[in-house]
């Protein structure tokens, strides 16, 4: 049986899957693997691929199904997997060679992580794409059990396809859900909630591609919108837990677009005591009621509990730099959403 099956789920990916498949066939570890290959419904070229690679070595157990989408072919893969442990892998991206040995002796070592990421090396043009650039190096910041904690309700904290995992995770808390959200965010929610550890070994182990079709670009189950709904319900019952101050917080941002991000979390029964804005203009006024206060007239952290919505990255080192004024820490009394 092998130690570690690799879950790579393909569609209509002739052009890259070649490359991602001899990355990971030319894996440097002793340890037995299998790389469950799930192609769904590909009308390309991609199960002659996945054929002549199964052919060529038997580590490759293609999978053909009827065209699911990927949380169906994730799922459908993922029940064909007999290792102790699962990494998954997409099919535009390479894995470097040392990625399986290293995911796999840091779960042997620490059998209290349940999840093992990486740092990742963008695999675009970092100028013309530099959205995604600037994501890959915030996300490579986290590494840490805590930092993945503090942070995951911004965004995903870990990079999908650089993950390995334990095989009893998806059996004791649910694999891949099917929904309007992304399936990756909602399933490091979901398991953080569970109580589940997760951190990155702090190495680049995977070249995260960012090719013009890729799904988080496509979808809308990827869209901004998608991610608020997902995040409002864990962040909700997140709060109420950790906040002592439950139902109301105080909520960093009162823009326009920021507002339509609160309305998913009052909907849950979330109270906002008042806003807090740096903008001269806002300060002061009120909205719906509810005060605007400037960044130096907030309270004390043992007398509110901060949500942060604003979405600018080069807004968080200054909000950041407010907490450390006024005694907030990130996980503690306040929390980032994006």
């Amino acid at each position: 049986m092998p130690h570690i099956s690799v879950l790579l789920p393909a569609c209509n990916a002739a052009p890259t899957l070649p490359a991602a498949l001899e990355s990971l066939l030319d894996q440097r570890t002793s340890r037995l693997f299998e790389i469950v290959a799930v192609d769904d419904g590909s009308s390309d070229g991609t199960p002659h691929l996945l054929a002549d690679f199964a052919r060529r070595d038997a580590r490759l157990r293609p999978l053909r199904i009827a065209h699911a989408g990927l949380v169906g072919a994730l799922n459908a893969g993922l029940a064909q997997c007999r290792g102790r442990y699962v990494a998954r892998m997409d099919a535009d991206d390479l894995s470097l060679p040392d990625r399986l040995e290293k995911q796999a002796t840091h779960l042997d070592a620490h059998p209290d992580i349940g999840v093992v990421g990486s740092l990742v090396t963008f695999g675009g043009d970092p100028k013309r794409q530099a959205g995604y650039a600037h994501h890959v190096a915030w996300l490579n910041t986290l590494r840490t059990p805590r930092e993945l904690s503090d942070w995951r309700f911004a965004e995903a904290p870990l990079a999908h396809p650089s993950v390995m995992f334990r095989r009893e995770l998806p059996e004791r808390l649910g694999a891949y859900r099917d929904g309007p959200f992304p399936e990756d965010f909602e399933l490091w929610l979901r398991w953080m909630e569970g109580g589940v550890l997760m951190e990155k070994i702090p190495e680049p182990l995977l070249v995260w591609n960012d090719p013009p079709a890729r799904l988080s670009r496509t979808d809308p189950r990827y869209a901004p919108e998608a991610f608020d709904r997902v995040r409002a319900e864990y962040l909700a019952r997140w709060l109420a837990r950790h906040n002592p101050h439950h139902p109301d917080i105080l909520a960093w941002g009162s823009g326009r677009v920021t507002r339509r991000r609160w309305q998913h979390l009052t909907g849950l029964g979330i109270r906002i005591r008042a806003y807090v804005d740096i903008s001269p203009s806002r300060i002061g006024q009120s909205i719906h009621g509810i005060p605007i206060l400037g960044p130096q007239a907030l309270p004390p952290p043992d007398q509110a509990f901060i949500v942060a919505g604003v979405a600018r990255r080069d807004a968080h080192a200054y909000i950041l730099a407010r907490f450390r004024e006024r005694g907030y820490a990130v996980g503690t009394s306040a929390i980032f959403i994006v």
